[in-house]
């Protein structure tokens, strides 16, 4: 590889010098045959020379010509892989240049080597004491010489790709046109078509069981690498693998990395970039060429995506490997693409109602259910996701995709189970089912990838009518048809509860319930626009039997009650000064409305005959450790696309902030489950909330005594009674 001296100082255009020298030898070449067809290949083809040596001397002089119009093809195409070649380098140079620079401007000094160190000469003398008890000043050093060092590698590929091209150009592509070891007759122009099929060849080998040496899977690693987000060689490469050979491959990757501990982070490597050039490949398809590819290799997925890659008692279906290494892809595919093949996957499943049903124990890297697969997958990329599971605004001439995957209607889909081979046969819930409906509900109705740990929802974002049509559609196929209990799987229930965390100001409207804007919308489209956002509208039975079934986990009933209280938080705060005692009741009242469904549905949740003591307890301090997260952690909310970082105590008012900090206080010292559900009894009991909550508030409010605080408490509280009972009635009689 070369060194980052060799990359910065090579003259590179002595490339096009090089370039210009074959495409003057092929013209020379062209001169040659010419010549040779005119004066002696023509003279075996006259009156005057006949019989068999005529014949044979024809034979040879044949072949003698052919080869001349090889060496011209030759010669072009070498002229057009050192150009190639060229451009690679020139780009791929100023990215070692611009990374060098970037350190330079970050105060590094670069050394011969691409080394960096802090340049000390650019400091004060307090700087510099300052730097060198720097405990991170290494690390920052190491960051910069391993980006460097990242771009100088990025050239070396490039130039192991450039030489695997010149051996394979220049390689005697027939050995049966009378001629070992001749001039190509038909090369390639385009370094990505021969690391294709360096590629291709490797894979090949894999596929077929056979061994393949560390040099040739060090050679797949690197090439696949280097290009796999470039069409000019993903194309070529899917092409000669087809969907066959891409699924094979995929699954003999997952299986070695499964048995080779020591080359298994190699192995997923590459599959990741197998999974990149799946998304390159068919990216917005430009082009008859291009088009023509995706189509091709689109319906041979069709094709052997419903085959069987494993064995009778324990198959891998072909689209289930192939939707398995699209899964293990750090880039985004083709919205055309995805939606595409989603719809293949259900019309596929229509036919054949087992054919994403795991049968024995699995494989590893591969998950049965490809559709559930793909939902998670297009959960990277919210827009997509959006598209995808719109019911659009008249659902009955809508795609009909969401209320198929959510269980609704009379073709809907039944999730599948896993089934044990054993006597009698065992099915189970699959421990993973619903879990890419899930990500892919959250991304589609928020307009951001599902949040990580640590992150909790905004409570008063703008949407799109589009992700509150999924919601309310969600919302509604999701509520009991009939009885009181909403029946939600445990992976769509914290995907859904940062859905709707979101959606906190619409929620607290539908449980308050003295809005008719909600309640007129919840009766027509089940959204309405107002403020420059779309709003979610459901009946308020639906949603409170809909957020009983989610608190099922205590995480995402603390996701929901930090939403609402957040809310409440930001509307006390943003009470202008001087609004009348009147208002300020009302206001209160409301709030405590929408607390006390929560508190309703927590209780209706621990009252629950399968819960016993211990499973009580659990879920008190699950709750509460979840509230309390809000409080030490910071908040994570989109705006204008961008994921944005707040500290609690920024917007939310101070009551919040007391109560969740000495809960959190009080919890850190004892990790017993039911005395940290004793405490949280304790601290979360109603009365104490709502009054933490009006004295954080009046605290920026003078005119606010404490009589005026207790008065204001007072109709906080009855409001949670009317809340309590209300929402009582819904998850036991129904409708109220």
């Amino acid at each position: 590889m070369p060194s980052y001296h060799e990359v910065m100082t090579t003259d590179l255009s002595t490339l096009i010098t090089a370039a210009e020298k074959w495409d003057a030898m092929a013209g020379r070449f062209a001169t040659a045959e010419r010549s040779y067809r005119r004066d002696v290949h023509g003279i075996s083809l006259g009156p005057s020379w006949v019989g068999q040596s005529a014949e044979s001397a024809n034979r040879r002089f044949d072949i003698t010509l052919k080869e001349y119009a090889a060496a011209q093809a030759e010669a072009k195409a070498l002229a057009s892989l050192i150009r190639d070649a060229h451009a690679q380098f020139v780009d791929l140079r100023g990215k070692v240049k611009t990374a060098a620079g970037d350190a330079v401007a970050a105060g590094m000094t670069v050394s011969d080597r691409g080394q960096c160190h802090l340049d000390f000469s650019k400091l004060t003398e307090d700087q510099r004491f300052s730097a060198r008890h720097d405990p991170d000043l290494h690390s920052t050093e190491q960051s910069w010489t391993d980006r460097i060092s990242r771009a100088v590698q990025a050239v070396g590929d490039a130039d192991a790709g450039f030489a695997l091209a010149l051996k394979a150009a220049t390689r005697d592509s027939n050995d049966q046109d009378g001629t070992q070891g001749g001039f190509n007759h038909t090369p390639s122009g385009d370094i990505e078509v021969y690391e294709a099929e360096a590629v291709a060849d490797t894979a090949m080998k894999l596929n077929a069981g056979e061994k393949v040496s560390p040099t040739e899977l060090d050679q797949f690693e690197r090439v696949i690498h280097a290009n796999s987000g470039n069409k000019d060689f993903s194309q070529p490469l899917l092409a000669r693998l087809g969907a066959d050979g891409t699924i094979k491959l995929g699954n003999r990757l997952f299986e070695m990395a499964d048995g080779d501990k020591k080359s298994r982070a190699q192995l997923l490597g590459i599959q990741r970039e197998l999974g990149n050039s799946i998304a390159s490949a068919t990216k917005d398809p430009q082009g008859a060429k291009e088009r023509a590819f995706y189509e091709d290799f689109t319906e041979d997925l069709r094709v052997n995506g419903t085959g069987n890659y494993g064995e009778a008692e324990n198959p891998i279906r072909g689209y289930s490997g192939f939707v398995a290494v699209m899964n293990m892809a750090d880039e985004k595919f083709d919205p055309e693409f995805m939606y595409e093949l989603g719809d293949e996957l259900i019309a596929a499943e229509g036919k054949d109602k087992e054919l994403f049903v795991q049968l024995g124990v699995g494989h590893n890297g591969v998950r049965a259910d490809a559709i559930d697969n793909l939902l998670g997958i297009m959960s990277r990329d919210p827009d997509t996701a959006t598209a995808y599971l719109d019911p659009g605004p008249d659902p009955a001439k809508g795609n009909g995709r969401l209320d198929y995957l959510m269980g609704q209607g009379e073709n809907a889909r039944e999730w599948p189970k896993v089934t044990l081979s054993l006597y009698p046969l065992v099915q189970t819930d699959d421990p993973f089912g619903h879990a890419g409906l899930g990500a892919a509900l959250e991304a589609a109705t928020t307009g951001h990838i599902p949040l990580q740990d640590g992150e909790d929802p905004w409570p008063d974002v703008k949407h799109t009518e589009a992700q509150a049509r999924i919601l309310h559609t969600a919302v509604t196929d999701l509520a009991p048809t009939s009885g009181t209990e909403a029946e939600i799987p445990a992976n769509l229930r914290r995907p859904l509860a940062n859905a709707l965390g979101e959606y906190g100001s619409d929620t607290h409207q539908i449980l308050t319930g003295v809005d008719t804007a909600y309640m007129r919308a919840a009766n027509g489209d089940g959204y309405f626009e107002q403020d420059g956002s779309t709003h979610l509208a459901v009946h308020a039975d639906d949603l409170s039997q809909v957020l009983r079934g989610l608190s099922e986990d205590p995480e995402a009933f603390g996701t929901l009650e930090k939403a609402e209280l957040r809310h409440i938080g930001n509307v006390l705060g943003s009470l202008p000064e001087g609004t009348t005692p009147e208002a300020v009741n009302a206001k209160m009242e409301n709030m405590g409305t929408a607390m006390g469904a929560y508190s309703a549905i927590k209780e209706d949740v621990l009252n629950d005959e399968r819960m016993d003591k211990y499973a009580d307890a659990d879920w008190k301090m699950k709750a509460a450790y979840h509230l309390v997260g809000g409080a030490v952690t910071p908040l994570y909310f989109t705006a204008g696309g961008a994921a944005v970082s707040i500290a609690y105590g920024d917007l939310l008012q101070r009551g919040v902030d007391t109560i969740t900090w000495e809960l959190g206080n009080s919890m850190k010292g004892d990790a017993d489950a039911v005395a940290n559900a004793a405490i949280s009894d304790r601290y979360l009991a109603t009365n104490e909330k709502i009054a933490y909550m009006v004295e954080g508030w009046a605290q920026d409010r003078p005119g606010v005594d404490n009589d005026a605080q207790q008065a204001y408490a007072t109709y906080m509280l009855q409001g949670h009674d009317r809340g309590v009972g209300t929402t009582s009635k819904y998850l036991t009689d129904g409708n109220s």
